[in-house]
């Protein structure tokens, strides 16, 4: 069994969205917080501007992701303060509203874990942190929240984006036999 892992989790729900369409719009909410919004997967920086990591974009390949295939996920996003050894981020997994996972990860830890390209200490600038998992051929049909919440080693904010993922989503093209 694979070790779990924050980015893999994310990239797990995130990517089993076999019905997404390919194209993302933003849709302004009444904060004008943008809302990054496809059929069946959706994610808001739910982040202040003064957070230390804003997040710019979230992207998966391949788009629409495919059950039993490896999903990449692509995260930009920019850096204003140093990130120290000791940052967290809290996530939370509900389906409706049932709450199937609360854990917090060491972000420093499973960086390293991860042989990710990007390590503790993080210094300012623009990022882009790509990670690969392989799909389960077996995807429930059920809609998901995730709740991340990343905090510094003061617990200050850090960062914060919810994911939304719809799983129940019928083919767009499943009607014409494709």
């Amino acid at each position: 069994m694979a070790r779990f892992s924050p980015i893999a989790f994310l990239a797990l729900f995130l990517g089993a969205v076999a019905n997404a369409k390919p194209m993302m719009e933003q849709v302004p909410i009444q904060d004008d917080t943008p809302v990054r919004a496809l059929e069946s997967w959706s994610y808001t920086d739910c982040g202040a501007t003064s957070d230390p990591i804003q997040v710019q974009s979230i992207k998966v390949s391949p788009d629409p992701p495919k059950p039993g295939e490896k999903l990449t996920v692509t995260v930009n996003a920019e850096v204003t303060e140093e990130v120290e050894e000791g940052a967290y981020a809290d996530v939370v997994v509900k389906l409706g509203l049932i709450k199937l996972l609360s854990k917090q990860f060491d972000l420093c830890e499973e960086a390293r874990k991860a042989n990710a390209t990007v390590q503790c200490p993080i210094k300012p600038g623009q990022y882009e942190v790509i990670q690969s998992v392989d799909l389960p051929k077996e995807i429930p049909k059920a809609k998901f929240t995730v709740s991340v919440r990343g905090y510094t080693i003061d617990d200050d904010d850090l960062a914060c984006v919810d994911l939304k993922v719809d799983f129940m989503k019928k083919p767009f093209l499943k009607g014409f036999g494709w």
